[in-house]
């Protein structure tokens, strides 16, 4: 049960990073991109709720470090279940996306809305894959600080999400509005 817990997910998270590092480098140039600051705005955000996932307990540590799920088997595997799930539908959306993937918000060079695979169910299956993700892992860890990460990336990923949704509007106008009204953001059927 250590081993799942001290190296499955972990493991898990760090090859889905590495896919996207590697997968950074083919992509098409941007023609309009954010601000460092906006950038910053959600990356930071995100960098905090992963260093409290990531950090070891602390017996000290506080009410994060104190238990809002029991400690079971089933409850690992379970969130290691949900963090494979969701790692995988963020990157069969990456691999969707193609070289139209950009880290921060832009607007590429021949641009292309994609409607389709994982796009054609949540407008935003990075981000819904993500947060399933980091379900998966807070629930894995039964901690306080797993629903509090939780709730930064939601933050942080919503933030983003209004701004690349404002961007294709522009950049697509009524195609884009016809998708948004026909398709979820994040949830199917529901949000």
């Amino acid at each position: 049960m250590i081993l799942l817990h001290r190296y499955l997910i972990p493991g898990l998270w760090m090859a889905w990073f590495a896919y996207w590092c590697v997968c950074a480098a083919d992509v098409k140039a941007a023609r309009r991109y954010e601000s460092p600051a906006s950038r910053a705005a959600h990356l930071l955000p995100l960098l905090m709720a992963a260093v409290l996932l990531a950090i070891r307990n602390e017996p000290n540590g506080g009410w994060l470090f104190e238990r809002c799920l029991p400690h079971t088997r089933e409850g690992l595997w379970i969130g290691a279940l949900l963090t494979a799930l969701g790692l995988g539908f963020a990157t069969w959306a990456r691999v969707h996306l193609g070289r139209n993937w950009s880290a921060s918000v832009s607007v590429k060079q021949d641009h292309e809305l994609v409607r389709s695979g994982p796009y054609a169910r949540v407008r935003h299956p990075i981000y819904s894959g993500m947060l399933l993700a980091i379900l998966g892992t807070a629930i894995a860890r039964g901690e306080w600080r797993g629903l509090v990460a939780l709730l930064i990336v939601l933050a942080a990923l919503w933030r983003k999400l209004r701004l690349e949704e404002r961007w294709m509007g522009e950049t697509f106008t009524l195609d884009y509005q016809r998708y948004r009204a026909r398709t979820a953001a994040l949830i199917p059927f529901l949000l």
